[in-house]
Formats: structure tokens, C-alpha cells, sequence
């Protein structure tokens, strides 16, 4: 199934934004046969001096939502962006990660992030979210020094 990436918004300006990206922007792909949407909320650019080398372990958070539309009823996306304002603090201006690229369609809703290791950002998640009620994720996490998801998505958006 191909998709086609627009640029939406090429500049945003988010509270939750981590110090190392200085241009945030919006995409979006209309999904051949179904015609939903899947919006997609990426690091456009990041500081002079970033080296992504510093950050070599991708953690994608999934959560899974039932939806006709494809996209999350406001309750649920309320609760995935308190989730992500949890998290914003100690995970990203901790230093021990990024935040490069955010999807939500289909069902579902994926936070890449971009980890010094696997340790440190699991060691912030569980700080950030102690004493929280259960969230519906998943993490999947593993190397990935050449950041080839976010290159991969990249690739695909027509600006």
C-alpha cells in the first residue's frame, strides 16, 4: 500500500519540544483503499552541534485504540497527551532521549524516540509514569544508530 506524505505545517511551535530540535513540523498520508488519514508530527530540524551518533537506540511507544474512523476519540487522545506530557520532562530534557517522529491513524498512535540506551530511557519512563494509572502501550526498542526509521519517513515526505 503506498502512501503520500504532505507537508502540512512546516513550523510549529510545541511546549513539549526537546531542546535539541529547533523546527518542528506536521505531515500527512491518505492511506490508498480506505482513504483514512495517518498525521504524522516530526523533528523538521535539530540544533547546530546535534549528533544523532549520541543517540543510538530507537524506542517506539505503541498505543492501540479502536476507532471507525481511524483516529482517536478526544477522551483517548487526551490520555495519550497526557501520557506524552508525562514523559516530556524526564525523558527528553533529562538529555537521555528525543523525541523525532509521531504518528497517529490507523488505530494507532507511535512515539520514535531516540535513546543514549535502552537503560537510561526506561529508567526516565518509569520515573515519569510511577504512581500513574496503567497506559495501553507497548515499547519496542532496539538499535538503531543510523536512525533509519526516522531517515525511512523522512524520504517519504514531499515538502
Amino acid at each position: 500500500m503506498k502512501r503520500f506524505l504532505a507537508v502540512l505545517v512546516s513550523l510549529l511551535s510545541l511546549s513539549a519540544s526537546s531542546a535539541e530540535i529547533t523546527e518542528w513540523a506536521t505531515a500527512v498520508s491518505k492511506q490508498q483503499g480506505t482513504d483514512r488519514t495517518i498525521v504524522f508530527r516530526y523533528a523538521k530540524s535539530f540544533r547546530q552541534g546535534f549528533q544523532r551518533s549520541a543517540f543510538p537506540d530507537r524506542v517506539i511507544i505503541v498505543w492501540k485504540y479502536k476507532s471507525d474512523s481511524g483516529m482517536p476519540v478526544p477522551k483517548e487522545r487526551e490520555a495519550m497527551d497526557r501520557m506524552e506530557d508525562l514523559l516530556e520532562p524526564l525523558v527528553e530534557k533529562s538529555g537521555a532521549s528525543v523525541l523525532a517522529l509521531v504518528s497517529t491513524g490507523e488505530n494507532l498512535r507511535e512515539w520514535t524516540f531516540y535513546s543514549k540506551s535502552e537503560e537510561a530511557f526506561f529508567a526516565a519512563l518509569n520515573e515519569a509514569l510511577a504512581g500513574q494509572p496503567r497506559f495501553p502501550i507497548e515499547i519496542h526498542a532496539g538499535p538503531d544508530a543510523a536512525w533509519s526509521t526516522y531517515e525511512q519517513f523522512r524520504k517519504g515526505v514531499r515538502e
